[in-house]
């Protein structure tokens, strides 16, 4: 459950603000357009359909959970460009989007679970922003923009920064995680942290995705009985379940692409370097990077604009001088009628061929729309080591290992990493006494309960392997010896030059392609991606028939080529919406909203 309370928004600096803010919120509720209250001293609630209780007569269906109006305007599914126009309308002001938010959260979050903490300061914040929209000032596309942040990046306010984690509860960071500064910059208005899988995924190989044990089961507004995509799963299950307008994630393997396309919202995961890493809880300088969550292209890219950068504190960033456009990446916003230039090539036999039947027959006729729109389609430009570094079966971050090469694996220089990177992070932080792996994985046999460090049965199911992942990273004490190189070199060779490059150059007449066109539930798709360092971006597909979850169509592009994504991707969503086709970004329609399985 959301860790937060009305009385949390009167702890403002001054008690006359914080009287004033908590009468807002009341002010606020759209009750009175919704419910009824029986007029006594009690209110008690007399007609509670359908936003206060989901009706059973709704189960399995987009009806279940309505959202209601806020202020005589419609926020559900709204673009960060409609509610510009609402706020510069006068229709409604940041303080009461605000709380239009948080009454969604209220409403949907005891089933989604993606909200692990709202910002106590987010009204008096909002006032701010307010104030300065009255004043004539408007920071950008992103002023008064309610989002939240996975809880692995640091955020200087009486917020917690924690990786989902009860290990760092309490501890005090040096800054805003640059990132979040930026986009503080930028007036959008951080609401809250979002849940995550705990310490991102590296803590364990076999755990419940979604899971931390600060911040309980995250779940899937689609399907909340199975996996809900990770690591980043509630910045990407908030979002698509409108509890708040877009969000930042984290990804080294997967934890943009993967939750975003499995909860039928746009994933953007940059480059890495593009956007800085400092102040985020880290696993590997390799692969980390930060992206973004939102419900199309356009409010992605908004984001992203705000984000990418120098930072001193990430030297990575300095990779990107002379290749970012002066202007940032909105510009290259395009629309279906750009397709008719377009070439793109699907790798099959490298990933199409792990995809299931529906899928490929659902994604095979968005690519036949492409090709309708005057697209030109290449078939089997296959990654010329594909037979050697795409795993058969699945995702597989120690797929080198496992054919007996651990110096072709990206697990090996991973876990090295992330006992390099986490103590790192851990020296700034005030008020732990968690300084280091060895003190991580200490606490966790500590606290077996909650944090289960040893495996299932004697901890707890959702770490059913406890924390082998930390085991491994320790046993390493951080040495970066000849297998560490050989296994970067290997890695980064093999996904570049020898990858994904290659394959962009199999475009008719020695072209290159404008992208490659992969299914993003396939994980070996981002999982090379992430092995390159290339970017990659995800947009809603589709939903599989039997179990209610979306999918996804992935771009694949070289590094720095985020330009070519943005302006692929946004023709290719504007193609689905004007063809009238039902495979893009729908509803969900809430499948198992009363069931609690732990794992999922």
């Amino acid at each position: 459950m959301a860790r937060f309370s009305i009385l949390s928004f009167a702890a403002l600096a001054h008690p006359t603000a914080a009287i004033w803010s908590l009468g807002s919120i009341f002010e606020g509720f759209q009750y009175a357009q919704s419910v009824s209250l029986v007029k006594n001293a009690t209110q008690t609630l007399s007609t509670p359909f359908p936003y206060d209780f989901p009706a059973l007569n709704a189960a399995n269906t987009t009806g279940l959970f309505p959202m209601p109006q806020c202020h005589s305007v419609t926020i559900e599914e709204a673009t960060i460009d409609q509610l510009q126009q609402y706020l510069s309308r006068g229709n409604i002001t940041s303080q009461q989007l605000v709380v239009c938010y948080l009454q969604r959260v209220w409403q949907v979050d005891e089933y989604t679970n993606s909200v692990l903490e709202v910002n106590p300061d987010t009204l008096q914040i909002a006032a701010q922003l307010d104030a300065e929209r009255k004043a004539g000032h408007v920071r950008g596309p992103l002023h008064g923009i309610p989002f939240m942040v996975k809880d692995n990046i640091a955020s200087k306010d009486r917020m917690q920064t924690t990786a989902g984690s009860w290990a760092l509860q309490g501890s005090v960071v040096p800054r805003d995680a640059h990132v979040l500064a930026k986009l503080r910059d930028a007036g959008a208005l951080l609401f809250g942290k979002a849940t995550l899988s705990e310490w991102a995924d590296m803590r364990s190989n076999n755990y419940s995705e979604g899971y931390s044990a600060r911040g309980g089961q995250c779940r899937s507004p689609y399907n909340l009985t199975v996996n809900p995509g990770g690591s980043s799963s509630g910045s990407a299950a908030g979002v698509a379940a409108n509890e708040f307008t877009f969000a930042l994630g984290t990804e080294t393997d997967g934890s943009v692409i993967n939750p975003a396309e499995r909860n039928a919202v746009v994933g953007i995961k940059p480059t890495v370097g593009l956007t800085s890493r400092a102040g985020v809880i880290p696993e590997s300088t390799h692969q980390d990077t930060v992206g973004s969550f939102a419900k199309t292209v356009r409010d992605a890219t908004y984001v992203l604009d705000a984000i990418y950068g120098l930072d001193p504190r990430d030297n990575y960033t300095t990779s990107q001088v002379g290749q970012t456009p002066v202007g940032g990446y909105t510009r290259f916003l395009s629309d279906r009628h750009a397709l008719k230039n377009a070439t793109f090539g699907i790798p099959w036999q490298s990933f199409w061929v792990y995809a299931d039947e529906e899928q490929q027959n659902t994604l095979l006729s968005i690519i036949d729309l492409l090709r309708d729109a005057g697209a030109t389609i290449v078939n089997g430009t296959e990654l010329p080591n594909h037979e050697t570094i795409v795993s058969p079966d699945g995702w597989n971050w120690d797929y080198g290992t496992t054919r007996g090469y651990p110096n072709e694996s990206e697990y090996t220089y991973v876990k090295v990493d992330f006992y390099n990177n986490i103590k790192s992070y851990l020296s700034e932080l005030e008020n732990t006494n968690i300084h280091s792996l060895e003190d991580i994985v200490a606490y966790n046999y500590a606290n077996d309960g909650s944090e289960g460090g040893n495996p299932w049965p004697l901890g707890i199911p959702a770490f059913y392997s406890g924390q082998d992942g930390f085991l491994a990273s320790l046993e390493t004490k951080g040495v970066m010896d000849e297998t560490y190189w050989q296994a970067l070199k290997f890695c980064h060779t093999t996904t570049r030059e020898r990858g994904i490059d290659a394959a962009l150059a199999m475009g008719p007449n020695g072209t290159k392609l404008d992208a490659l066109l992969v299914p993003p539930d396939v994980g070996q798709t981002y999982q090379i991606a992430a092995q390159a360092g290339y970017p990659m971006i995800t947009i809603p597909a589709g939903i599989d028939s039997s179990s209610g979850m979306p999918f996804g169509l992935a771009l694949m592009q070289s590094a720095w080529r985020e330009d070519a994504l943005v302006k692929w991707a946004s023709a290719i969503e504007d193609l689905q919406f004007a063809s009238g086709t039902p495979h893009k970004r729908t509803l969900p329609k809430w499948f198992g909203y009363l069931e609690r399985n732990i794992p999922v």
